[in-house]
């Protein structure tokens, strides 16, 4: 296997974003050497998200990104709990589940909330972070809801100010009205698993089924299906694919390492600390058509992740690129798991996806991988990176074979989760 590559993303520092998405950007009373150096920031802004760009920055130096993060260690102990405590914490904090928790050999376990504008906009001036209640009891869930709504609207503001910078540098305001028309978006916690999780659930299921034998005489417990793509191969953790959004907005992620005490084939979890990166990147892996390769993502380590989405692309008719990524599983860490939260932002169900004028480009993956194949190459390990990229195009339909001119936001994400997922293409609690 040859080494991965790694793309360190471009840092778009939180300040300088608030001043290209204010007034300011344009003022006539800023100096020219200002003025100069906002716009060639933007033209960066927008080669790094456009065509010629891997799709996706970060954002540094938000405030309170420390704070802010404190919840995501939760996202392991949620996923582990028992599932009745669970589901009492999950309705508290006003959380809903969009994977099959009751599948022990799931990948991901992932918990979403809605998120409003108006209540985004109606909290924007900040205010207090909640104290965090320490302990092994659901008191330190007491405040997990409107903590990830605080954090979740810190992200969405990510979002439309750089929506307001990309539409300053396309003309026009359809990228962040289409935002702000949906009203809404859903924010993600989620934890992927280690493969002691994995075991960890097994053997709760045991127990589980054991007890529910008991008083149900010998009624077997059923596994639902569907929910977020997880990796079907060991290596992933989440398959490949698109967003289909505007903009996925996500946390830097956190990793933890649990320690184990095992002996007479039992096997229990003696706590967990958080690490740094492994193999010193990110673990999100893109496909970079321009510089036909797979790249590992790496950021720093309390920054924000913002890639671009297909619907993104449309609405900019291709001066933004929307990004095919995955989650990548690093095989020799066993007792490793991820933490992130994501928040999805896109437009209105009913908002009209007009594709008539848009370029569209309907080559393959292999077909772009194809077009500076060589010898030298071939020696170097490409060949290699070609079979992973064939491989992709199995699993990730063409955008042309998803999208019709004329189609709705809505129509466009059944037609998109259909041919991911198969069957109906709706998903009654969740957008992908």
């Amino acid at each position: 296997m040859e080494k991965a590559q790694v793309l360190e993303l471009f840092e778009l520092p939180y300040s300088d974003l608030l001043l290209l998405s204010s007034d300011q950007a344009h003022s006539s009373s800023s100096s020219p050497a200002k003025l100069e150096r906002l716009e060639l920031l933007k033209r960066t802004i927008m080669e790094t998200l456009g065509p010629m760009g891997p799709g996706l920055l970060s954002v540094s130096g938000v405030p309170n990104a420390a704070v802010l993060r404190h919840d995501l260690p939760l996202a392991r102990r949620l996923a582990l709990l028992d599932s009745d405590l669970r589901n009492r914490i999950l309705k508290e904090n006003k959380l809903g589940s969009d994977v099959p928790l009751k599948n022990p050999e799931r990948n991901v376990s992932s918990f979403a909330m809605q998120l409003r504008y108006v209540d985004q906009n109606s909290n924007s001036g900040g205010g207090e972070f909640h104290d965090r209640v320490k302990g092994f009891g659901d008191g330190e869930f007491k405040n997990l809801g409107s903590d990830l709504r605080e954090l979740g609207f810190c992200m969405m503001e990510l979002g439309l100010r750089l929506a307001r910078v990309c539409d300053s540098a396309i003309g026009g305001r359809e990228l962040e009205l289409s935002l702000l028309e949906s009203c809404a978006t859903k924010g993600r916690l989620i934890h992927y698993h280690s493969k002691l999780d994995g075991q960890l659930l097994l053997k709760q299921k045991k127990k589980g089924v054991k007890k529910k034998k008991e008083k149900q005489g010998n009624v077997d417990v059923d596994v639902e299906h569907g929910g977020i793509r997880e990796g079907s191969g060991s290596n992933l953790w989440q398959q490949w694919h698109y967003d289909y959004g505007i903009f996925t907005v996500l946390t830097a992620p956190l990793f933890l390492t649990q320690a184990v005490e095992g002996g007479g084939g039992q096997i229990m979890e003696s706590g967990y600390e958080e690490c740094g990166y492994p193999n010193g990147h990110t673990c999100l892996q893109i496909f970079d058509p321009n510089k036909k390769g797979i790249f590992m993502v790496d950021c720093s380590p309390e920054s924000f992740i913002i890639q671009v989405g297909e619907s993104a692309e449309v609405i900019s008719k291709g001066n933004l690129r929307a990004t095919l990524h995955s989650v990548l599983r690093p095989g020799k860490l066993e007792n490793l798991s991820r933490e992130t939260f994501v928040v999805f932002l896109q437009p209105a169900w009913d908002k009209v996806l007009c594709i008539s004028d848009y370029p569209m480009k309907c080559l393959s993956l292999e077909d772009q991988y194809l077009s500076i194949s060589s010898a030298e190459e071939e020696e170097e390990g490409i060949l290699e990176q070609q079979n992973r990229i064939e491989e992709i195009e199995k699993i990730v339909p063409p955008l042309s074979s998803r999208l019709k001119d004329g189609m709705t936001f809505a129509e466009f994400s059944r037609e998109t989760t259909r041919q991911y997922y198969g069957g109906s293409g709706l998903q009654s609690n969740s957008s992908r």
